[in-house]
């Protein structure tokens, strides 16, 4: 293995445990919440000392998902350098530049074809 790809590797292992920690950690807050919301009878919607339970939920909720996805993209990333089709661009075939993978090592695309599906 080459000195970028065993840094890219090396940076998707970085990458995979800050994102499980993160799942975990928000996958937990988020319950404690669940529960401290069914335990509460009133409304807490016009509390005026603080945020309402449930925009805390929806905001922990947007993080957590996001947490998720990240977390599946780094797995995605790992198991296509396993395959050996890491860094090559799944819409048109060609290599996605090493620039690109230090930036965003779990990229799938190359930044042509990333633009093209973001439209």
């Amino acid at each position: 293995m080459d000195d970028d790809a065993q840094h890219l590797r090396t940076l998707l292992e970085v990458l995979r445990r800050e994102a499980d920690a993160r799942t975990d950690a928000l996958t937990a807050t988020l319950a404690e919440l669940t529960h401290d919301r069914s335990s509460q009878s009133d409304d807490d919607e016009h509390d005026p000392e603080g945020v309402p339970l449930s925009a805390e939920w929806s905001r922990l909720s947007g993080l957590l998902d996001g947490s998720r996805t990240e977390l599946q993209q780094v797995d995605d990333a790992i198991a296509r350098m396993d395959a050996g089709t890491y860094g090559v661009c799944t819409s048109c075939g060609r290599r996605i530049p090493v620039a690109r993978l230090r930036v965003r090592p779990f990229a799938d695309r190359c930044v042509p074809c990333a633009e093209k599906e973001s439209r």
